[in-house]
């Protein structure tokens, strides 16, 4: 099971052109705070809603968000604050603490995790692109 972040939502809502199947993604998970961001970013046109409905029916982690999950991102936020790294997203911050609570790598193409994981126990992230 993978966590795949906002990024790798929107690599792929490009390249399906909105195509979106669970059963094409049963080895990956999504969680609320990713589908707030990519849903914040699609517009109002028909692949959008198809990509809407599928990313819905994805599997989903930490859901409801427990409130210890906003707490442990506030100290991922604050604890990189503090050895000098500037995370751009407190959102990624609570991805990043979801995964670290059900132990799960995140797919991403971003570099608030690589900074992350330099000072938590998030690890495995992927890198990797699509197409």
């Amino acid at each position: 099971m993978i966590l795949l972040d906002t990024s790798v939502w929107i690599d792929l809502f490009r390249h399906r052109r909105g195509e979106i199947s669970a059963e094409d993604y049963q080895d990956f998970v999504t969680c609320g705070p990713v589908i707030q961001e990519v849903f914040q970013g699609l517009r109002d046109v028909p692949p959008s809603e198809i990509f809407r409905q599928g990313l819905l029916d994805v599997g989903r982690l930490e859901d409801p968000v427990p409130v210890e999950a906003f707490v442990e991102a506030a100290e991922i936020y604050r604890s990189g604050r503090r050895g000098g790294y500037a995370i751009r997203s407190t959102v990624d911050c609570l991805i990043a603490a979801i995964a670290i609570r059900r132990g799960v790598p995140v797919w991403h193409k971003d570099r608030d995790y690589s900074l992350i994981a330099r000072y938590t126990p998030f690890a495995g992230s992927h890198t990797d692109s699509i197409g």
